[in-house]
């Protein structure tokens, strides 16, 4: 949950004209709820004075916050789309800009868009003004550095193959995580996917299942061109991504199709457990 006097620096903001007023975020704003909350200022940070252009403009973005490319990706651009109802209209810092930009514009690049002009980094005040900081360095011990997903080029998709050397590429790794993905039916026409995932296996350090699941999604949300080519239609399909953990860095090796009469990936992952690799 984001609270606001967490990331306020205390200065002289730009006093809100008459022209602006309160309004409930809308529930379409999804990415924008459960910040802390509830009512943002109309026209916003991004000139929009409707609340339909806010709701349209809004939606293309929330597909980059479920990347979770930033810690502060949500609390950034709702202060742009959603800006808080006080006096005065507080911007994000330029260094919360630079910070998300860094992290994210490479999936916006993986996704062939660049970063939007519109979020020029320099347009928004330096940390000595009054603006929306990112926390402070003292709370970085509370976060677990996790291995990063990263853009790459989609593995092939393999249909034919032996438990055995299924078992050998095991060997090579540092997960295998069964995913289920299945294409939503929306009115939008940007595409939304559903993607449950269950660990087979981890031998990474300390990583913990629920920790790979999240990882593995986020590879999946960054590199949706794969996620396109393994869902052809909306009904679901099952596939085994298999991959090793490289400096801090995410990468998916093998894809491998888990259909129902093929039982070699069910006996691979069977044997694994007392699979001695050479």
């Amino acid at each position: 949950v984001f609270a606001v006097n967490g990331f306020l620096r205390v200065a002289t903001g730009l006093d809100i004209g008459l022209s602006t007023k309160c309004v409930a975020i809308p529930k379409e704003m999804g990415m924008c709820h459960k910040i802390g909350y509830s009512e943002m200022r109309l026209p916003n940070l991004m000139g929009h004075t409707s609340m339909e252009e806010v709701i349209l403009k809004s939606t293309t973005w929330q597909h980059l916050i479920h990347t979770d490319c930033h810690p502060h990706v949500r609390t950034f651009l709702c202060s742009l789309f959603a800006p808080i109802c006080l006096d005065t209209f507080i911007h994000p810092c330029r260094s919360m800009c630079v910070a998300v930009r860094d992290s994210c514009a490479p999936v916006l690049r993986c996704h062939g868009h660049p970063w939007p002009a519109s979020l020029d980094c320099d347009r928004f005040p330096g940390d000595e003004d009054m603006c929306l900081a990112p926390l402070t360095k003292d709370y970085k011990y509370l976060d677990k550095v996790l291995p990063k997903p990263t853009c790459q080029t989609c593995p092939a998709v393999e249909e034919f193959f032996t438990h055995k050397r299924v078992l050998e590429v095991f060997c090579d790794s540092n997960f295998a995580v069964k995913v289920k993905l299945s294409k939503k039916r929306t009115t939008l026409e940007e595409q939304e996917y559903n993607i449950e995932c269950q660990v087979e296996f981890i031998t990474q350090g300390s990583l913990l299942p629920y920790e790979t699941q999240s990882m593995i999604q986020q590879w999946l949300l960054i590199n949706e061109k794969c996620i396109e080519r393994m869902t052809p239609t909306h009904r679901p399909m099952v596939y085994l991504l298999v991959g090793n953990i490289e400096e801090g860095i995410i990468l998916v090796k093998q894809v491998y199709r888990w259909q129902r009469k093929d039982s070699q990936l069910t006996l691979a992952t069977q044997k694994w457990k007392y699979h001695k690799c050479l």
